[in-house]
């Protein structure tokens, strides 16, 4: 509610098949949106007109009328539309992860029903890429298992009052530089000059989510110039960030792990940004990737000697 305005949220789910549409749709449904899957195009601006709840609306390849530069140019109208709060969401998954959904649910790719699934992931990339550079959130589910997905749809979409509707989130993620950066990332902090308590063998196979753990990286006698001077840029940037119209910013902080200085720092700020009334969400990359890939490997494996062979 702003100025005696009721605003309507409405966000518009697209992407990648088999990353997670459905499963976001069917999360922001049980946060009090009313989801409707793979409407018309044609339509999609009289279910907005109509809506009297808050509104997600699935779109993607398999969609009737289905045209990048068409959805950009709606979503565009429907950011003008006074009353209306409307978000592009873009889901996606590392090709690999995809390959392996759709062996484990012996589904067809929609846009290859007859050939390989990787033909299919391939042309939906290419016919979703621009949807992906104007959405206002890039979301990858590569390594997000659904539990967590389903906390981070609460945390970007829940509805408990208005700040939420309206307010920039603020994501920070840990993880390690040998793995690569994450690619949403609008700001990167590298922690690696720290000590690292890996090199301890108590705290070795513990995380920056112990309390030893973090008392051990915050006895560094840099650390605390260098947390102070992240939390002075961030307090200066993130209102700058809100100014040009963000709704979503992403602040990773690295080492050589992603498990345990890193991990503090996340932790860290996720507290001290909520505690400025921005709305957080901590997500630690390869302390994820590392309770998956017990049980993932083997599949990934045997998913990728098939795309070798040309099996899927």
């Amino acid at each position: 509610m702003t100025g005696g305005v009721r605003t309507t949220p409405v966000v518009v789910v697209t992407g990648l098949s088999g990353a997670g549409k459905a499963s976001t749709l069917r999360a922001m449904e049980d946060i009090g949106y009313e989801a409707v899957d793979n409407p018309p195009l044609t339509l999609v601006d009289e279910l907005v007109a109509r809506a009297s709840q808050p509104l997600a609306i699935g779109l993607d390849a398999r969609s009737r009328g289905f045209d990048a530069p068409e959805v950009i140019a709606m979503i565009d109208r429907l950011r003008t539309l006074p009353g209306i709060a409307a978000r592009l969401v873009f889901i996606w998954a590392e090709t690999p992860v995809l390959l392996r959904r759709f062996t484990e649910t012996r589904r067809r790719h929609p846009l290859a029903p007859q050939g390989r699934v990787v033909d299919g992931i391939e042309h939906e990339t290419s016919l979703t890429l621009p949807l992906r550079s104007h959405a206002d959130l890039v979301l990858d589910t590569s390594e997000l298992p659904l539990a967590e997905l389903r906390r981070v749809v609460t945390q970007q979409f829940g509805l408990q009052d208005g700040a939420a509707q309206t307010g920039m989130t603020v994501t920070i993620v840990s993880f390690a530089f040998p793995a690569g950066l994450p690619r949403e990332a609008d700001m990167v902090f590298d922690a690696r000059f720290l000590r690292n308590p890996h090199y301890d063998p108590i705290l070795r196979a513990r995380t920056g989510q112990d309390p030893d753990v973090a008392a051990y990286v915050e006895a560094d006698p840099d650390f605390a110039e260098f947390y102070a001077s992240i939390t002075s840029l961030l307090r200066l940037v993130l209102p700058r960030f809100v100014q040009e119209g963000k709704k979503y910013a992403t602040i990773a902080v690295g080492c050589t792990g992603g498990r345990h200085r890193s991990v503090r720092i996340a932790e860290r700020l996720g507290a001290e940004l909520g505690s400025d009334t921005w709305r957080t969400t901590v997500v630690h990359r390869e302390l994820t990737k590392a309770a998956m890939s017990a049980t993932d490997a083997p599949l990934v494996e045997r998913t990728l000697s098939s795309v070798a062979s040309g099996k899927v």
